[in-house]
């Protein structure tokens, strides 16, 4: 008897600790979960269903619908990678998932150009407005994305003033840095494009 009641503290103790780590990081794939938790995937997967967590590609969907719902500046197809949150005017998070297509020549490298497009974005997607560009950008590459690679992008605005956002962007694969970049994301009144 008292062996059955460790052994259901111990199941809620992780289930609680399982729940925190989603809340903490909702990217987290069963493999990534299970290794935190010294648990076998198919104990958190159990642990999911039991406490009602959809798995990562239900989390991931959800996260886009509630993200994109909120989208202003850009529309859905302008964002490069998958929109997974946004708070307008405070802070956004995207994922890419890397391709074939994006490699660097014959190579596994994934060309720059990528990781600043989906930095660039997220920038402009989290600025609340009509129609927001990119003033200028100060950035710099910290380390490279291979093929098969998520890069996941966080945005966070800074200050703003007269209709321009600092809005810094940092870049990652798994928990290395790849790119950190501060734009200034100006928003423009259709009036001054004619």
């Amino acid at each position: 008897m008292e062996g059955t009641s460790i052994k259901s503290l111990r199941k809620k103790t992780r289930q609680d600790r399982l729940l925190k780590l989603i809340e903490q990081n909702p990217l987290a794939t069963d493999e990534e979960l299970a290794s935190l938790l010294t648990a076998s995937v198919s104990t958190i997967r159990l642990d999911r269903a039991v406490l009602g967590v959809p798995e990562l590609r239900e989390r991931m969907r959800s996260m886009a619908q509630k993200a994109t719902s909120r989208l202003r500046s850009l529309k859905q197809s302008e964002v490069v990678g998958e929109l997974l949150e946004l708070e307008p005017n405070k802070w956004a998070l995207s994922v890419l998932a890397t391709g074939r297509e994006m490699a660097f020549r014959e190579t596994d490298l994934v060309w720059d150009h990528y990781i600043y497009a989906q930095a660039s974005s997220i920038a402009i997607a989290v600025v609340e407005a009509d129609l927001v560009i990119v003033d200028s950008m100060r950035g710099e590459y910290k380390g490279h994305a291979m093929v098969g690679d998520s890069l996941v992008a966080r945005a966070k605005v800074g200050v703003n003033k007269d209709d321009k956002y600092i809005v810094s962007v940092r870049t990652k694969v798994a928990e290395k840095e790849i790119f950190v970049g501060r734009f200034i994301a100006a928003v423009v009144s259709k009036n001054t494009l004619v």
